[in-house]
């Protein structure tokens, strides 16, 4: 039996999911979690073979969870759940420790197949990722700036752009406000950028951010 924790903010996509797997008789999903710090929690707790993380949760987020999980439970298959296909995304999941990377449109059989494969100790990467994504980006030799981030500057780069203060940052990541600002400044210096604006233009323009529309 494929013992799996569940991790995902929204409940309505956690429920789901729980429904598509419950029939399948070798994989059981052993907890639900809301939030990175709960996925942690639930690892320790239940020891499962394989978690399922979805990458933006509030709090610690998910790309700092596979790194954390990566370190303390490294037979723990994560598979990143998540809606970017595209962009650094799989790059830094993988670079973190993620050995699968599945986007949510992916249908029922392909998660089960993600599953498995990952339980057997297979890295798998998803059709619809592999579509858009280069294979030689996913070892960060690829042409997006942002692969040259590593895991934890991609974090914080995330929190960032969503709108997050350096102490906001600092108390989700358990690090100090100085550390933050000193992650801020070598991310400006690896982008080759000087402010926020030119930092939202090129993560507009690599598909972290979608463009604001003036439409109405």
């Amino acid at each position: 039996m494929i013992r799996v924790v569940l991790a995902d903010d929204h409940r309505l996509i956690r429920q789901a999911i729980d429904g598509m797997l419950r029939d399948i008789p070798d994989i059981q999903i052993v907890a639900h979690a809301e939030n990175a710090e709960h996925a942690v929690a639930a690892v320790r707790e239940q020891e499962p073979d394989v978690v399922l993380m979805d990458l933006q949760m509030p709090g610690m987020g998910g790309v700092e969870a596979i790194r954390r999980l990566y370190r303390s439970h490294p037979k723990v298959g994560v598979i990143a759940l998540t809606v970017y296909q595209s962009g650094p995304y799989p790059a830094h999941a993988l670079r973190a420790g993620a050995k699968g990377y599945v986007h949510k449109g992916a249908d029922r059989d392909e998660l089960i197949e993600a599953i498995r494969s990952v339980y057997l100790g297979r890295r798998y990467i998803c059709h619809e990722v592999a579509r858009h994504v280069a294979l030689n980006s996913l070892d960060g030799t690829g042409e997006s700036p942002f692969d040259h981030l590593t895991p934890r500057e991609f974090e914080v780069l995330m929190r960032i752009l969503n709108g997050q203060r350096g102490t906001s940052i600092a108390k989700d990541l358990c690090l100090s406000p100085k550390t933050v600002s000193t992650y801020r400044s070598r991310i400006f210096e690896r982008l080759g950028v000087r402010n926020d604006a030119q930092l939202t233009r090129i993560a507009i323009d690599y598909g972290l951010l979608e463009a604001k529309s003036d439409e109405h």
